[in-house]
């Protein structure tokens, strides 16, 4: 970098700077937006794609420079539109944005597809005033193209490289937007979940991930999977930047119907619940069956002594709690019925590839393309495409009905019910599957490493709306604690 005031923050204090600190110099006239744009550019290329080249980051935007000179200037003429205003942000490649990047959910199928219309969140962050910096890579398809496919992975963007160590898991699908946060190429990202996909990477690359309730933030215009459980939420370095970049997300979108359940958080500050004291009289129920046995011995030893850290904090710990329908032989027959008819609704409104128009288009791209594109198959897309789309079969409505009542009643209701606890608490993400098909939220936070330097996290996870609690939770955990570290890069 030439500047070498700018080369010297950029290698000294950016990459684990949070939001208060980069407002605090942008305010003060240390530095501007435009600044930080060309400081994170500057990391993006020489760690993204030299150096440990982790391969995060798919795309950046051409206008992020200008976006920053005329969010500087706002600032000198107007003030500051809030805690985002010039801050870069990255999102994951399958959020629509309306502007001259593409948005392909990591795909060479929609490798050429600009979005006709920005996507509500892009919609949020940009009246927030925060620059979108670019698109992270991602598992394509969100992890819904087949069986087997290497966490990470996409056709369009290739491997997403973990900077804790090469050999360590990326996590789910919102891998890119992992790593990239991780090595401080951003202040923040956007990823999305559908089961596991925020909370795997947030716990792999040792920052904090949101899983919020299904309803909290809108879906319109992200490549879906199922409309049951998608969500998109926040992935950030600590609690407090989570909950300002939650803050800005949320809103009721009348096009997305779910969001008007959303009755008491639209529009919260969700930095108002955050408290150094706040696991102090929580019943936490930790789920220690089945979901401890896949741990380690060292990883369980490092989760024991974060529910010590609980202890110590004066919450209440209620040990050995089991969800009822923990063994229950779950399906994703959901997922399967519910690809096919959301992804030829995102494509015929937000795609802007005229070749690619339906699912049916993605897998005969696929097969003409075959050394590229099935490296790992598509069996899920075949499978998904098998279906009539309408959304009328016996076996979905069944498994519907099915997974809702045991994910919810007599899953997640009745853990907390059954145990008088307040929030439940998992290993990393390995609890993430039964409220994920609930749509409930989860908020992870780092939780030590192993002796090797990977990564473990802790999930908190509670009934529909209670991001209040989880992130006070979280945020008591963390301020005790300090665990993030930065990779050694």
């Amino acid at each position: 970098m030439e500047n070498p005031k700018l080369k010297k923050l950029s290698e000294e204090w950016l990459p684990e700077a949070d939001i208060e600190q980069l407002q605090e110099k942008m305010e003060n006239g240390e530095i501007t937006s435009r600044e930080l744009v060309l400081m994170y550019l500057h990391r993006i290329a020489s760690i993204d794609r030299h150096g440990p080249a982790l391969n995060s980051v798919l795309e950046i935007n051409p206008d992020a420079l200008q976006i920053a000179e005329a969010l500087d200037a706002e600032r000198r003429q107007k003030g500051s539109r809030g805690a985002l205003h010039g801050i870069p942000v990255l999102i994951k490649d399958n959020i629509a944005t309306h502007d001259k990047m593409h948005t392909s959910a990591g795909s060479l199928a929609l490798a050429d597809s600009y979005a006709k219309e920005d996507s509500f969140v892009a919609k949020q962050l940009r009246y927030a005033g925060a620059v979108i910096l670019g698109k992270t890579n991602m598992t394509e398809w969100a992890n819904y193209m087949t069986v087997g496919m290497k966490n990470g992975y996409s056709s369009r963007g290739g491997q997403v490289i973990n900077p804790y160590g090469s050999d360590f898991d990326t996590g789910g699908s919102s891998s890119g937007s992992g790593a990239s946060i991780a090595a401080g190429l951003a202040a923040l990202a956007v990823g999305t979940e559908t089961s596991g996909s925020i909370l795997s990477p947030a716990s792999q690359h040792s920052l904090v991930g949101v899983k919020p309730t299904v309803g909290l933030i809108s879906r319109t215009g992200i490549i879906p999977i199922s409309h049951t459980q998608d969500t998109a939420g926040p992935m950030t370095k600590n609690v407090k930047d989570a909950a300002i970049l939650l803050s800005s997300l949320s809103e009721i979108d009348l096009e997305d119907p779910v969001t008007e359940s959303n009755t008491e958080l639209a529009g919260v500050d969700f930095t108002e619940f955050l408290d150094e004291n706040g696991l102090n009289g929580v019943k936490v129920a930790v789920a220690r069956k089945t979901y401890f046995e896949y741990l380690t011995e060292e990883k369980k030893e490092i989760l024991n002594r974060a529910l010590s850290v609980l202890e110590t904090q004066r919450a209440v710990i209620i040990d050995n709690v089991e969800i009822p329908t923990t063994k229950a032989k779950w399906t994703y027959d959901v997922l399967t019925y519910e690809f096919k008819a959301g992804l030829n609704a995102y494509l015929e409104r937000f795609a802007g590839n005229p070749e690619i128009r339906s699912l049916a288009d993605v897998i005969n791209f696929n097969f003409a393309n075959q050394k590229a594109m099935l490296k790992y198959g598509q069996s899920l897309l075949l499978a998904a495409e098998n279906t009539s789309g309408t959304l009328t079969e016996p076996d979905y409505i069944y498994a519907l009905e099915r997974d809702q009542y045991l994910s919810k009643e007599n899953g997640i209701d009745a853990a907390l019910a059954n145990n008088g606890a307040d929030v439940l608490v998992f290993p990393n993400n390995y609890g993430a599957s039964i409220p994920a098909k609930a749509g409930y939220p989860s908020v992870t936070v780092p939780a030590g490493y192993t002796e090797e330097g990977e990564p473990v996290g802790l999930t908190f996870t509670g009934k529909a709306y209670s991001e209040a609690q989880l992130l006070k939770c979280a945020y008591a955990f963390e301020q005790a604690t300090k665990h993030r570290r930065a990779p050694v890069l």
